[in-house]
């Protein structure tokens, strides 16, 4: 183990070096079993005598901090003390975050549910083809696979780049070359980096309402006045949009939490308002892939003949949520700013796993996991509506969807009060659930549930609803 030791000046080195490795010890610095450097190494990197590093060593041994054994060296033997993690900080400096940090609330705690998860926003992991990936990743872990002078475009690997603009071209009808295209660490590193190149502090964002908390927070984070903006059953309201808005955050294809697809008459609106105010679209087109119904409505990007929409996809749904490769499509006028800002940010994605995916996509694989998802997934679907409407009708109703890895539903009757009541007795059944109200900024938060089936399994999810509906029940006893 390279471990450091500090000392000063030449009087007692011994004392330093046994003080400093007793207190890494006793801190949990240095674990049980870990082998301590053999005295004649630590020596020659402490520029001391042999002797002075074996003394200190003999008095750890005699404490019973350290254990010796013949020819395999020394090991910690001691444990650390029990402690507050916060102990001996209280004389430092208190730095000052700025307010938003401060503000920001911290993540909610979701404990893993043994029985019945209904997370939101998580694919199912377990059927991904792991051995596949792990191939293609490793094939690329060789030094022939990497670039000459290892130097990578900060856009992105141009192999995954050309992949993505034919993926989307083929698979949502999006007009793009490479040189549109620039990967990210997923979806939302590509919208920070969108806010960091557009958005001066102060700038009015408007985003849906509700929507996805992490976009609107990377907006709030760079400076923004994000506003809100309804929803209904057609998608975001424009006529709502604030006159001031420089950028418009929407997700058109499923809008997030709730559903529904903007109606190609909002699109054509939003699009017709954005012109006269030189304001920008960002459309976030999560969870696509996954439709189970009707006619697929065309993009706003490939609606868009004025190339004032940016478009943000992801992996991570249709793939793992751990891969964190996403992509940015964006117009000429804005790919120099875009890049630069991304070498500024990191430089670039892993390259290896870049390199992976491209050959995952040109292969025809990402194509064939989708559509066994996709076919999973609709089951999905359809077990979770046909149970909330055998279980759970009486005080829920279901918002309806054809796409994604979940569906919400909202109280027939009550309020906040009963949408966490219902939650905390649902724990107690061991049914994990996440509230609609949590996606909304404003106050007037509509009380519901959001109710993934990514990571349920298929035969398990009536007896969750069924667990659900008698939650619901006493809950709602009395009202």
């Amino acid at each position: 183990m390279d471990f450091h030791v500090a000392l000063q000046g030449r009087r007692d080195l011994s004392g330093q070096i046994y003080r400093g490795l007793r207190a890494a010890i006793l801190d949990g610095r240095l674990r049980r079993g870990e082998r301590l450097p053999p005295t004649r190494e630590l020596a020659l990197r402490l520029d001391v005598s042999r002797n002075t590093v074996g003394l200190a060593y003999e008095w750890l041994t005699a404490e019973g901090l350290l254990e010796g054994r013949t020819r395999a060296g020394s090991f910690v033997q001691g444990e650390p003390l029990p402690r507050d993690g916060r102990a001996g900080r209280a004389s430092r400096v208190r730095l000052r975050a700025r307010a938003f940090w401060r503000a920001l609330p911290d993540e909610p705690e979701r404990r893993p549910f043994a029985g019945y998860d209904f997370d939101v926003g998580v694919p199912d992991a377990q059927r991904f083809p792991f051995e596949t990936w792990r191939r293609l990743v490793t094939r690329q872990l060789r030094a022939a696979a990497l670039p000459e002078g290892c130097v990578v475009d900060s856009a992105g690997h141009h192999g995954l780049r050309e992949a993505v603009a034919r993926h989307v071209g083929v698979a949502r009808g999006v007009h793009a070359d490479v040189e549109d295209v620039l990967i990210t660490n997923g979806a939302q590193q590509a919208l920070d980096l969108v806010g960091r190149v557009l958005i001066e502090p102060g700038d009015c964002v408007a985003v849906e309402e509700p929507g996805y908390p992490p976009a609107r927070q990377v907006f709030q984070a760079l400076g923004a006045r994000v506003v809100p903006v309804p929803v209904d059953a057609e998608g975001l309201d424009v006529r709502a949009l604030p006159d001031s808005a420089r950028l418009v955050y929407v997700t058109p294809s499923h809008q997030f939490p709730l559903g529904m697809p903007m109606s190609p008459a909002r699109r054509s609106a939003l699009l017709e308002w954005a012109k006269p105010r030189d304001a920008v679209i960002v459309e976030d087109d999560y969870d696509s892939e996954f439709r189970f119904g009707g006619r697929p409505l065309e993009t706003l990007h490939g609606l868009d003949r004025s190339g004032r929409v940016l478009y943000v996809g992801s992996f991570s749904k249709v793939m793992l949520p751990t891969l964190r490769l996403g992509f940015l499509i964006a117009p000429p006028s804005l790919q120099r700013e875009l890049r630069q800002a991304r070498r500024v940010m990191d430089l670039h994605s892993p390259l290896a796993e870049q390199a992976a995916l491209a050959r995952f996509i040109d292969g025809g694989m990402l194509a064939r996991h989708i559509r066994k998802m996709r076919r999973e997934y609709e089951e999905r679907h359809a077990r979770v509506a046909e149970g909330l409407a055998r279980h759970c009708g009486d005080w829920l109703q279901v918002v309806p969807s054809v796409a994604g890895l979940h569906l919400s539903a909202t109280f027939r009757r009550g309020g906040l009060k009963l949408e966490r009541e219902v939650v905390a007795r649902a724990r107690v059944a061991d049914v994990g659930l996440v509230t609609l109200s949590r996606f909304y900024a404003g106050p007037r938060a509509r009380p519901g549930l959001v109710l993934g089936y990514g990571t349920l399994p298929t035969a398990r999810i009536p007896e969750g609803l069924r667990r659900l509906g008698a939650c619901l029940a006493t809950a709602t006893d009395g009202d």
